[in-house]
Formats: C-alpha cells, sequence, structure tokens
C-alpha cells in the first residue's frame, strides 16, 4: 500500500462516515463573578454576527458574548445507507 492509498479501504470494506452537527445554545458566562455572584445575560441561543471564517463569527449578535461562553450540542448524524437489501 502506497503512501497516498486511502487506508479506509484497507481490508475491503468502505469506512462509515460520520457527520456531527454542532450547535451552540444557552449563554452560560457569570457576569457577576467579579464580585462574588452569579448572574447570566439570558441569551438562549448564540447567532454569528459575521460572515463564517471573519473574527465577527465568533462573537454573538445576541449578548455580544464570545461562542465558547455558550452550551455546545454535539448532535451525530451518521450516514447509514445499507447496502444489503431484504
Amino acid at each position: 500500500m502506497g503512501p497516498k492509498q486511502d487506508r479506509s479501504m484497507a481490508n475491503g470494506t468502505a469506512a462509515r462516515k460520520e457527520t456531527k452537527v454542532v450547535h451552540y445554545r444557552e449563554c452560560q458566562r457569570n457576569h457577576a463573578a467579579t464580585i462574588g455572584g452569579h448572574a447570566v445575560d439570558g441569551c438562549r441561543e448564540f447567532m454569528a454576527s459575521g460572515a463564517e471564517g471573519t473574527a465577527a463569527a465568533l462573537v454573538c449578535a445576541a449578548c455580544g458574548c464570545h461562542r465558547s461562553f455558550h452550551r455546545r450540542e454535539v448532535e451525530a448524524e451518521c450516514d447509514c445507507s445499507s447496502t444489503t437489501s431484504r
């Protein structure tokens, strides 16, 4: 097997491709952390301020927080197309 060959076909079976959909939900930034309290702003879902690939895409248009303050939710969607029929 050469270095340029696809290793997913090494054993004669195709590798199962799985795509993941990521959603960023409510903001969890503690705005009162400096005074020892706990207060969140109530932002329910991340909305990018700019186009994908720019720095503005990482800032929420609703609350102004960075995307990392928002709860990350990963949904796995697999390409489970079967080649066998019954």
